[in-house]
Parts: structure tokens; C-alpha cells; sequence
């Protein structure tokens, strides 16, 4: 089917920063939209957006800046909610949706496109709040089209991050009586066509369709069709016992999920989210995957850079806990140093680390590592590099292998050594105003608990090696900048 042309118009998309927003952002774009974010952070925004979208700062709970970002806006989509807010979260979405409608209308806007949750009866206060939302959304005078989905599949979404930690992680689990509660689990790629079938679709009143995949499922029957196409074997024994609040620090512990976002959730997951007006079906011209073709999609996106986008991309805090931070299943440190040398010269450490080079920092360390893995059957520091003073993808660097490699800006190496996991450590570089900024960060995507173990009683170690490697290749980069 030809994507229609884009008629002469400017988008505001609220929530670009998150996993939905995130991905909804590239199909606009490719489909050349005129594109404008808003974003509480827009210095952080900016450098993840494609060329060409403006970004501009303003939160929805800000009423001057939410008047500012609307100058000139055709259709709004409205992907944003508080449950990271400090204060209480339903009053929070509650005050936004209605200093937002407000504001559309005195702007002249045409249409509001925003995506809820799907539930009906006694509904946890997450799920309220989401149609609370849409309702407000709805009353106002600007038409508004709201989509109410189930839990959405795909590589970063937080639904499948959860289930994906859970089965990956334990062997064995005693499950929550919400793993027998139904859903109509549907794909990102099926919610992202919804939503821009939205933005073709004209109206002059508002509608609301409930959309999901092909076919609904307990979450229990979603674990087990993730653990087969995973070929995992895994006993899962659901009892009655276990409250909300269990849940939740349950989760915390296993998963992605931070213990408060996560007793949000589970809250949620009492609910049934099923499909019960199809009309979504006889209006889009969309035919949705159903639970194995959704599960099946987000696996091959898993590897991709950490997938296209991340439910955590949304930041809780601006400091790194202990262990790191949580990007989906894998554990992250990142730290970054300003430098006063051009990239070329900020690259030059980077591309020529490990093999006789060494490590910069800590190599008795790294050639201790390196015996040890000989000894379990890795390869160790035996290896070596090709090239002294170059890298290119699928070369081996002592006991990591090129994986990706953009000159003066980028170098991924994944690990080929013996760990309870897998393990990537990249390098990146940026021009600032000033020189340039350089990024390390190491990645562990770890297996069973035995993995998690491993990773952090080595942080502190980790802690020592990364950020001495870190200052020496500022170092050294700015030694070569001065010869």
C-alpha cells in the first residue's frame, strides 16, 4: 500500500523520548512529516532525533511553554503520562490533559491523536488514569482520536522487558495469580500503523477504538510461548498468595522494572485488556500480528543497539545506582569526559586500545582476567590485534571482537570472553563546541541469576577499571592532539 503524501502540516509529538513517541518519531520522519517534540530536556533530545525535527523545550503541566509548542500545530499526538512523577500520578495526567486541551483549542489545532489502556469494570488507578485522560481529551472542542491498546510487544517495551527478565532469569517461579488474567497483547509495529492511520483519518468529532493483536492470552500462556521460542525450559506454578506490593518488589529484583513503576503495573495486571468493539478493525486498513508473530518480532529487533528505542530512555534519575543503570534486560555503566582536542584526535586512543596498547588502566588487572579465561576455555589475551593502529568490523582485539566501527565516532566490541551472559563495550565520540565529548560504556546482558551475581559484585572493581580507562584515554588523546 503507497504511503500518502504528506499534506502541508506541523505535528507536535508529546512523549518523543519514550518507547512509542520514539519509534512513532522515525515513521513520521521517513514518511517526511514536519515534525516538532516537545521535551522537559531538550539538550538531551535533540542529539537522538533526526535532522530536521525541531525540538523545543516545555512540559504539559507548564502552560507557557505548552501555548509556545503549539504555535502553527495541525495534530498533536499525546504519549505522555506522569507515573514518574513525584507527585500523585493520576492528578498530575489529570491537570495536563486539561491545561493541554485547553491550550489546543485557544491554538487552533485540528486533531489530538493519544493512545490509553484498554480495561473496563473496577480499574487499577493506572489504567483510570490513562482513560481519564482520553475522556478529557474527548470533551474538549478539539476532535480527538483516542486508541486503547493492551500491553504492547516489542523489543524495549516494558511489558515485553518484564516478561522477557522473568522467563530468561528463573528456572522456576512462583507466579502471582495475575499471570491467569487475560490481555490482547498487541506489536509495536501494529500500534505505531494505528497511529498513523490516525493522523490520515479525518474527523470533525471525536472517536475512541480499542485496538490488539490477533488473538488474547493469560500472561502465564505469554511466558511460556516466550520461553519456547527462546527454547527454554521452564516449570511455572501460579499461587494466590502473592499481594500487588509483593509483586512488585518481586519485580524490582528480576526485571527492568523499578519497584514503584512496577507495583503500578502490576496493579494493571489484575485487569482483563481485551478487545471487545472491533471497530478499529472495519475502519484501519491494518491487520494486527497475533502473540507468537509479536513475540517473534521483538526477538529479531532484540540485538539491535539495545532495539531502536527503550522504555527506560525516559530517565527516572540523573544518577547512576550502584550496579549502573537499566536499559531493558541488560545492565549499563556509562561515563563520559569532555576533552579540548578535535574527534579525530579523541578517536586516536579509542582505535588503537587493547594488543600491545594495552588497556590504559589496570592491565595487570585485564591480564588477570585474561589468564582466567584461558583457564575456563575463552581465548583470553592470546589474541592480540591485526592492526596496531586501526580497526574494522570482525576483527578480534585480545578477547572482544569488532562489532561496529565509524571512524573519529564510534567503536562497539562485543566479548568473546567466558561470562554468565554477554557482554559489549563501546566507545563514542562527539564534537562539541569546545572539542569533543568522549562516551565508554560498558554493557551486560546477563544469563540467570548467576549473571546478575557476576555483574555486581564486579562493580566496584568495573568502577576502578572503566573510569581509569576512561581519564587515560582523555589523556592520551589530548597528547596526540599537541604533538
Amino acid at each position: 500500500m503507497e504511503t500518502p503524501a504528506p499534506r502541508s502540516r506541523t505535528i507536535l509529538l508529546t512523549g518523543a523520548s519514550g518507547y512509542v513517541g520514539g519509534r512513532l518519531l522515525r515513521t513520521l520522519t521517513d514518511r517526511g512529516e514536519t515534525v516538532r517534540c516537545l521535551s522537559r530536556r531538550p539538550e538531551l533530545l535533540a542529539a537522538r532525533v533526526p535532522a530536521g525535527v525541531e525540538v523545543v523545550a516545555g512540559d504539559v503541566l507548564d502552560p507557557p511553554s505548552i501555548a509556545n509548542a503549539l504555535v502553527g500545530v495541525d495534530t498533536v499526538y499525546y504519549l505522555v503520562h506522569s507515573m514518574g512523577s513525584s507527585r500523585p500520578f493520576d492528578e498530575a495526567d489529570r491537570t495536563a490533559a486539561t491545561e493541554f486541551a485547553d491550550a489546543a483549542a485557544r491554538a487552533g489545532v485540528r486533531k489530538v491523536i493519544y493512545l490509553g489502556g484498554l480495561g473496563k469494570g473496577e480499574l487499577s488507578p493506572h489504567l483510570s488514569s490513562r482513560q481519564e485522560v482520553g475522556r478529557i481529551l474527548r470533551d474538549s472542542t478539539v476532535p480527538t482520536i483516542e486508541l486503547r491498546a493492551s500491553i504492547v510487544i516489542g523489543s524495549g517495551s516494558a511489558s515485553f522487558e518484564m516478561i522477557r527478565a522473568l522467563v530468561d532469569r528463573l528456572p522456576f517461579m512462583i507466579c502471582p495469580r495475575w499471570v491467569k488474567t487475560y490481555a490482547q497483547p498487541i506489536a509495536i509495529e501494529d500500534v505505531i500503523a494505528y497511529l498513523v492511520a490516525c493522523l490520515d483519518r479525518d474527523i470533525t468529532t471525536s472517536e475512541l477504538y480499542e485496538i490488539g493483536g490477533a488473538d488474547a492470552t493469560t500472561y502465564l500462556d505469554l511466558m511460556k510461548e516466550y520461553a519456547r521460542q527462546r527454547g527454554l525450559r521452564r516449570v511455572m506454578v501460579p499461587v494466590p498468595v502473592l499481594t500487588p506490593h509483593l509483586s512488585s518488589l518481586w519485580l524490582g529484583l528480576v526485571t527492568p522494572v523499578y519497584a514503584g513503576i512496577g507495583r503500578k503495573l502490576v496493579d494493571s495486571l489484575r485487569n482483563e485488556t481485551i478487545v471487545t468493539n472491533t471497530a478499529a478493525l472495519d475502519t484501519f486498513d491494518i491487520v494486527p500480528r497475533n502473540t507468537r508473530e509479536a513475540i517473534e518480532r521483538a526477538l529479531i529487533n532484540e540485538d539491535r543497539e539495545f532495539a531502536e528505542t527503550r522504555w527506560s530512555d525516559e530517565a527516572f534519575s540523573e544518577t547512576q545506582p550502584y550496579g549502573g543503570t537499566r536499559r531493558g534486560s541488560r545492565l549499563v555503566d556509562s561515563r563520559h569526559i569532555d576533552v579540548a582536542v578535535p574527534p579525530a584526535a579523541a578517536f586516536t586512543p579509542i582505535r588503537t586500545i587493547g594488543g600491545r596498547n594495552g588497556w590504559y588502566a589496570g592491565n595487570f588487572l585485564w591480564q588477570f582476567r585474561g589468564a582466567l579465561d584461558v583457564l575456563v576455555g575463552g581465548p583470553g589475551l592470546r589474541r592480540g590485534r591485526r592492526d596496531p593502529a586501526n580497526a574494522r568490523v570482525g576483527d578480534t582485539i585480545d578477547f572482544w571482537r569488532v562489532e561496529a566501527v565509524t571512524p573519529n565516532a564510534l567503536l562497539r566490541l562485543q566479548a568473546e570472553m567466558k561470562v554468565p551472559g554477554r557482554a559489549w563495550l563501546q566507545f563514542e565520540v562527539a564534537p562539541t563546541a569546545t572539542g569533543s565529548t568522549i562516551t565508554q560504556t560498558a554493557i551486560f546482558d546477563p544469563s540467570g541469576l548467576f549473571g546478575l551475581a557476576y555483574w555486581y559484585t564486579l562493580w566496584p572493581i568495573h568502577t576502578l577499571i572503566f573510569g581509569g580507562m576512561l581519564r587515560a584515554i582523555a589523556r592520551r588523546a589530548t597528547s596526540v592532539s599537541s604533538r
